[in-house]
């Protein structure tokens, strides 16, 4: 296996901040247990020759390297907490209130698909027939191109929905022919993917509703997740709602967010 000296280790950790805020600086194995074998395959003879190719910003190699270095792990109603504030009281609240009758939910850093799927879900099954007179917004987004595939096509093993309630299973999942379980069109029509680095400045003409950014931040130093919860509190309505990681907290004293509960936070 192909090591890393000391400068390539710290070139990777440079790049990898200063290009999509992930905090690679206690990852030394990790990097070069995910690409040394790539390395390898691509006839190169040390790190440093594969970061002079990243260096070319050849899309499809840059791609790889995102994919290669974040890890992508979820499921179907994954820390169930946030699903059912979403239903007890926010819903109900924007129900009440929301007299444009227009819900925007942001999943960022939405992975291969499961946690945005959820929320169509949950909205469609609080709504029901009312739907009809709501318009549903949900954005996806993730830095990876390969898990944004995965998630567009919406199939999924069947240990990856057991946390779901049965009836989302009937209502929401055909089988496919190899036993596995694809997600209707009903509910893959609500959700916009899109390729988003979290760096970039967040454009956001209609503010969110609510923002999930769940478990994102673990891999970004504490200077980068200050300045991401703010840009956040910028492209959140008034009223609306951060969900975060329950591995991850924000300080009250460098947001403006109101404390809610574990890992929800509220604008005021």
């Amino acid at each position: 296996m192909i090591k890393l000296t000391d400068v390539e280790f710290l070139e990777f950790v440079n790049y990898m901040h200063k290009n999509y805020g992930i905090d690679l600086s206690k990852k030394r194995q990790l990097i070069e247990g995910r690409l040394s074998n790539l390395v390898e395959r691509k006839g190169m003879k040390n790190f440093s020759e594969y970061m002079n190719s990243i260096k070319k910003n050849d899309k499809e190699e840059i791609s790889v390297l995102i994919n290669k270095l974040t890890t992508n792990y979820t499921y179907f109603y994954r820390e169930e907490n946030h699903f059912k504030y979403l239903k007890e009281v926010i819903l109900p609240f924007e129900e009440k209130n929301n007299k444009l009758k227009i819900i925007s939910i942001w999943s960022a850093g939405c992975s291969s698909g499961e946690e945005p799927y959820t929320l169509a879900m949950i909205i469609n099954d609080y709504f029901q027939i009312k739907k009809i007179g709501w318009k549903v917004q949900i954005l996806a987004t993730d830095i990876s191109e390969n898990v944004l595939n995965k998630a567009k096509e919406a199939v999924y093993a069947e240990d990856s929905i057991k946390n779901l309630p049965p009836s989302y299973k009937t209502r929401y999942f055909k089988k496919t022919v190899d036993n596995k379980y694809e997600v209707t069109s009903e509910i893959k029509n609500q959700i916009t993917f899109k390729t988003f680095n979290l760096m970039e400045p967040i454009a956001a003409k209609n503010k969110y509703n609510v923002i999930f950014c769940r478990n994102v931040m673990i891999y970004f130093n504490a200077i980068t997740k200050v300045n991401l919860v703010n840009k956040f509190y910028e492209a959140i309505q008034p009223g609306g709602h951060l969900m975060i990681g329950h591995a991850e907290t924000i300080q009250r004293d460098q947001s403006k967010y109101k404390y809610i509960c574990p890992a929800i936070y509220k604008k005021e």
